[in-house]
């Protein structure tokens, strides 16, 4: 059985465009981030999720509720999908904390899976918190499509996780732009079989025109009586 699986990030907010770190911070959306998510739930209108899950964060829950609304779903939180915790650095821009912390910037630049600054919290304690909670939502939801609203580092170290990546370079990986949508497919909890990011709208448009292309293809090819053959994993991804 697979479940496909919508990880979407949070849209823009204040402390974003600042480029502050906004861990633990319970920032809101900005009015442009607003945008950002109406736009995406706007794409995401015809998709059909059997449920939608965020974090409990102001940003996250504000995304997930526009997100929401066309399909009518409550969103449901949960506190293990929260962003990891920057400690003493929250708030400071990243020039600010390696002026005055440039021992610990240094060390979690080096290694942030094992790293933390004081009072903050490694990328291997995200992994061991947000993980379990993905394969209890796969669980719950199998051969179904879902939603589930995260975070940045949190989001990079989940489909790390399932990709078998090497997660002490998970921030030099894997673009998570405001409102980024990363389509994935789970088999068995514990293993992607696809994984498509989608930085920005611009490649999430040309994503379902292909997608709208191969079922047209397909339907035709039964319609003259042919077979054999199989969609990519766009259609898998998609249902």
């Amino acid at each position: 059985m697979t479940t496909r699986l919508f990880l979407i990030r949070h849209a823009e907010t204040t402390l974003s465009v600042e480029d502050r770190f906004a861990g633990s911070t319970d920032v809101l959306l900005s009015d442009r981030g607003r945008e950002q998510v109406r736009g995406l739930a706007h794409r995401l209108a015809t998709f059909r999720p059997a449920a939608i899950y965020a974090s409990p964060m102001k940003r996250t829950v504000e995304t997930a509720q526009i997100l929401s609304a066309p399909h009518g779903l409550p969103v449901q939180t949960d506190a293990r999908l929260r962003e990891i915790d920057h400690g003493r650095w929250e708030g400071l821009t990243r020039k600010e904390v390696e002026a005055q912390f440039p021992m610990e910037s240094g060390m979690w630049i080096a290694d942030p899976y094992n790293f933390a600054p004081i009072g903050g919290e490694t990328g291997r304690a995200v992994v061991e918190r947000a993980v379990p909670a993905i394969k209890e939502i796969v669980a719950a939801h199998p051969n179904e499509l879902i939603f589930a609203v995260s975070h940045k580092a949190t989001i990079r170290l989940i489909i790390g996780y399932f990709l078998g990546i090497d997660l002490k370079g998970y921030r030099d990986r894997l673009d998570q732009r405001p409102a980024c949508l990363n389509a994935l497919v789970l088999y068995n909890r514990d293993s992607a079989t696809n994984f498509t990011n989608f930085a920005n709208p611009i490649q999430f448009v040309q994503f379902v025109a292909l997608l709208k292309k191969a079922q047209s293809h397909r339907r035709d090819r039964r319609e003259r009586g042919e077979h054999g053959g199989k969609l990519s994993a766009l259609r898998e991804l998609c249902g």
